[in-house]
C-alpha cells in the first residue's frame, strides 16, 4: 500500500494513548515514515465564558503533554522523525483534520470493555486505515484478517499482508461464511446444502487470498473457512491474534458514516488491537 507520507497518532497522556504511541512509533520506524503526534485540548466551559488566561493554561498543559509524547517516542524509536500538532475541539475531529495524507491513524482504547468514542467515530469517517490499540507487544506473532470476499475484505487483506510482512508475523485469513446475505448472486437456497456452501466459499476465499500471497511470498499464510457467522468466527480468531484487520463495511453496508455490524462488533469486544480499513474507491 504505502500511499501516505506519515503516521498519525492521537495522544493525551493516558495509559491507553501511551500504548497507541508505542504502536505508532514502531509503525513509523518499520515504514520509514515520520510520526505526527496530535493532541486535542478542549475548553471545559461554555463558549460564552471567556477567560484568556485560563485558555492559555489549558494550551500550555497540552503542549506539555505533547513534549512528553515526543520524549517517549524518542525512547522507543530514536530514528523516527517526530512532529506535533496541538488542536482544539473533539479528538476525533482533530484527527480527521490531520488524517489527510497520512498512511494510517493510530488511537488507543481501553484494555477491556467497550471502545471509547474516538475509537468508534474515527474508523467510520476516516478515509485511511485506523488502528485501535488495546495492547502492545508481540504475544502471538499473528495477524488475523477477516474477509468476506467483498471490496472491504480485499482492502483488509491488503493491509493485513503488509503488516505481516513488515512485522515478520504469520497471517490467518478468516472467512466466516455462514451468512446468507453474502450468498453469491443472492442464491439463498445454497444454504440448504452445507457442503455446497463450503465448496463455493472455499473457492472464493482462495481467489481472494491468492493475489496477496503472490505479492508477499515471505508471509506465512493460513486460510480458514469457518462455517459460522463472521462475527463469531472473528471473535474466536482474535483470541490468538496480535492484530485483527477488518474492512469498515463488508457486504450489505448502507450507511457511509457508520461501521458495518461486524467491524463495529469486533472493535467493541475483541481483546486485541484492531485495524479498520476502508475499501478502495
Amino acid at each position: 500500500m504505502s500511499t501516505g507520507s506519515r503516521v498519525l497518532v492521537g495522544y493525551d497522556g493516558s495509559v491507553e494513548s501511551e500504548r497507541a504511541l508505542h504502536w505508532a512509533a514502531e509503525e513509523a520506524r518499520l515504514r520509514g515514515l515520520p510520526l505526527d503526534v496530535c493532541h486535542a485540548w478542549r475548553w471545559p466551559y461554555p463558549d460564552s465564558y471567556v477567560d484568556y488566561e485560563g485558555m492559555a493554561i489549558v494550551k500550555r498543559i497540552g503542549e506539555h503533554i505533547l513534549d512528553n509524547g515526543v520524549a517517549l517516542v524518542r525512547s522507543i524509536a530514536p530514528t523516527v522523525q517526530t512532529r506535533t500538532h496541538l488542536m482544539d475541539g473533539p479528538a476525533y475531529a482533530a484527527l480527521m483534520h490531520q488524517a489527510h495524507g497520512a498512511e494510517l491513524v493510530v488511537v488507543g482504547t481501553h484494555d477491556d470493555g467497550p471502545a471509547g468514542s474516538t475509537a468508534l467515530q474515527l474508523p467510520a469517517r476516516a478515509n485511511v486505515p485506523v488502528v485501535v490499540v488495546r495492547r502492545t507487544g508481540t504475544k502471538f506473532g499473528e495477524v488475523v484478517v477477516g474477509t468476506d470476499c467483498s471490496a472491504g475484505g480485499d482492502a483488509a487483506l491488503a493491509f493485513g499482508f503488509e503488516e505481516a510482512a513488515l512485522r515478520g508475523w504469520r497471517l490467518r485469513a478468516v472467512y466466516g461464511c455462514w451468512e446468507p446475505s453474502a450468498a453469491p448472486d443472492g442464491d439463498l437456497g445454497m444454504y440448504n446444502d452445507a457442503e455446497k456452501v463450503r465448496r463455493v466459499c472455499a473457492a472464493r476465499l482462495e481467489n481472494a487470498v491468492a493475489p496477496w500471497q503472490e505479492k508477499y511470498p515471505q508471509v506465512d499464510v493460513h486460510s480458514s473457512l469457518v462455517m459460522r457467522p463472521p462475527r463469531q468466527a472473528l471473535f474466536a480468531a482474535a483470541e490468538t491474534a496480535d492484530l485483527l484487520v477488518v474492512g469498515s463495511r463488508g457486504l450489505g453496508g448502507l450507511d457511509p458514516l457508520a461501521l458495518g455490524a461486524t467491524s463495529g462488533a469486533v472493535l467493541q469486544h475483541v481483546p486485541c488491537t484492531v485495524a479498520i480499513v476502508q475499501p478502495a474507491p
